[in-house]
């Protein structure tokens, strides 16, 4: 007789973790990298890697992400912070291409997102937009 699903080990969502880092100790980069793997453990996700960018100049860790995500089909990213995505308008515009892409954007701390094609959540009580 086979063993229920529950016995078994099934792979969560695939994600990939993102992380922008300027100048930023050796150490707090493995703290960073160290909250994604736990968001990622405690949530059932299965963290494929994690993408780093070192400066403003070249975004190719991004890129090359957004590569990942499609290739992949991934469920989506896992960030420290939204700050992460970079300043304002390069966030904006990250975000853009992470909707294009149908990834849902996980944020350890910090305001959470609509996942692509969901309604986005009803005011709280008193709540004002």
């Amino acid at each position: 007789m086979e063993p229920l699903t529950e016995q078994r080990h099934v792979p969560g969502p695939l994600v990939f973790g993102f992380l922008r880092l300027v100048s930023v100790s050796r150490a707090r980069q493995l703290a960073l990298t160290s909250a994604i793997t736990e968001y990622c453990r405690r949530h059932e996700l299965t963290l494929a890697g994690v993408y780093m960018e070192r400066g403003s100049s070249t975004p190719s860790a991004f890129v090359g992400m957004l590569d990942a995500l499609t290739a992949t089909q991934s469920y989506g990213v896992v960030l420290p912070t939204p700050s992460h995505l970079g300043p304002k308008a390069i966030a904006a515009e990250r975000r853009s291409q992470l909707t294009e892409a149908r990834a849902h954007l996980l944020l350890i701390r910090g305001e959470q997102t609509t996942p692509p094609g969901a309604a986005a959540p009803p005011l709280a009580a008193g709540g004002t937009e």
